[in-house]
Formats: C-alpha cells, sequence, structure tokens
C-alpha cells in the first residue's frame, strides 16, 4: 500500500462545499485528512488558494473536464491553488464504442497533456463504469486508452465503478501497472446507484487486496453518494483505511 498521505475528493462533500467552503475544508481537516483533491475548483481557485493552507490542506490532485475546454484558465487555475495533477475525470459513453473512438480521445489527451507539461503540470485519466463496461476481444475499452495515451499521461482508477463495469479492480490494476498513481476507494453494494455506497471497508469489495494491487497510487477516498451523514463515512473511512495501512 502507497504511503502517501489519504486524500478525500471534495465532491463527496459537495452540498457542505456549497454552503460553507471553508468550515467544510476544516471538517474534513478534523477527520485526519491533509490532502484533497478538488473538483470545479477554476472559478474557486481564489477561494481555495486561501482556505486549503488555513485548514492544513494541500490539494495535489484535481478533476476538471479537459477535452474541447479552456485549458489555460485551468492551468492558471490548477497553478494557483498548488494542484500538480490535473484529470480529466468524464469522457462520455457515447465516445467509447469503438476502437477509433477511444484511441481519438486518447490522442486529444495527450496533446493537452503536452501542453500541462509546459506548465509544470501531469495530466491523468479517471473512469467510470462504461470503460470497463465495454471490451473489444476481451480487451477493456480503459485497457485500449491507456495503450494509446502517451506515458506521460497517468490514470486515476475509479476501483468501484470499475467493478460496476464487470471487471475485477484488483486484475485490472494488476494490468495497468505504474500506470496507476491514483485510486479512488470507495465501497458498497456494487451498484449504479450512487446511494448504495458505504463507507469504505463496510461494502462487499476487497479493499485489502485492491490498495494491495496498487502500491505506487494514492488512495483518494470518494462517496458519489450515501444514505447518511457523509462526514460520518469519511470518519470510518479514514480510520480503517488507517488502520489497514498498520496491518499491512
Amino acid at each position: 500500500m502507497s504511503n502517501s498521505p489519504l486524500s478525500v475528493q471534495l465532491y463527496t462533500v459537495r452540498d457542505a462545499l456549497a454552503a460553507d467552503l471553508p468550515g467544510t475544508l476544516k471538517r474534513v481537516a478534523d477527520l485526519g485528512y491533509t490532502e484533497v483533491e478538488l473538483f470545479g475548483f477554476v472559478e474557486l481557485a481564489d477561494e481555495y488558494s486561501r482556505f486549503l493552507p488555513d485548514a492544513g490542506l494541500s490539494a495535489p490532485s484535481a478533476h476538471a473536464r479537459l477535452i474541447g475546454q479552456d485549458t489555460a484558465a485551468i492551468f492558471a487555475a490548477a497553478k494557483k491553488v498548488g494542484v500538480s495533477t490535473v484529470i480529466d475525470p468524464h469522457i462520455d459513453r457515447e465516445l467509447w464504442k469503438t476502437r477509433g473512438q477511444i484511441e481519438e480521445q486518447a490522442t486529444l489527451l495527450n496533446t493537452i497533456a503536452a501542453s500541462g507539461a509546459e506548465h509544470g503540470l501531469t495530466i491523468g485519466y479517471h473512469n467510470h463504469w462504461w470503460e470497463a463496461e465495454n471490451r473489444f476481444d476481451g480487451t477493456t475499452g480503459l485497457e485500449i486508452f491507456a495503450d494509446a495515451l502517451d506515458p506521460a499521461v497517468v490514470l486515476e482508477v475509479d476501483t468501484y465503478w470499475i467493478e460496476v463495469g464487470g471487471v475485477s479492480a484488483i486484475e485490472l490494476l494488476g494490468r495497468l501497472g505504474d500506470r496507476v498513481r491514483l485510486i479512488h476507494v470507495k465501497d458498497g453494494a456494487v451498484t449504479r446507484d450512487e446511494e448504495d455506497q458505504t463507507a469504505v471497508g463496510s461494502g462487499t469489495l476487497d479493499i485489502p487486496g485492491i490498495v494491495a494491487a496498487a502500491p505506487l497510487a494514492q488512495s483518494v477516498v470518494e462517496l458519489d453518494g450515501f444514505r447518511g451523514d457523509v462526514f460520518d463515512a469519511l470518519r470510518d473511512s479514514f480510520a480503517y483505511l488507517t488502520a489497514l495501512r498498520v496491518t499491512a
């Protein structure tokens, strides 16, 4: 398991952030997290550049749609906040139906990665279920995509959505190897219903096996949905993963 600090994707607490950004960051830090992963940060770069340090947090990674977007504004905001890795979190499901479509999207992201490197930024991609669900001669769309990416482009594998797509996250992580630099660690009933997600360690996924399969990857906790107080889930996830590191 990686020794990188545990991070949390702030999309998990999006409602609280919208109501009170500095207060929410402090609540996340009080749970024990020292790093977070941003989303929707471009318009909030001034606020994050102030309130993250105030809370004792840093944001080494962030999500932003990159393909077809104004990357200059995204890169400027990332630099201002202190983000070093910008991850495209979504390429539309309709663009994963053929090898040609997949390779075309990889080419576009490669071009963006070259531009990002000029700003000192690493570019990555985060999957959903359809990149695993769509297969070509037994190979997942995500692996075809990875093969077409420049080696400088990193992967953030959402291990939960990979399982929803019908693929073993442990086996996929093994095949992708050190291309995977971050993993979204989440748990639950492995359905498309986001409300079926639970605190890490209380669902059906083999979390110890997953984190062991990506020893170079930073673990980023995320819940897309939760039936309860999401801060309780973040607290329990942190406790579980911290204890797992002690016993690993």
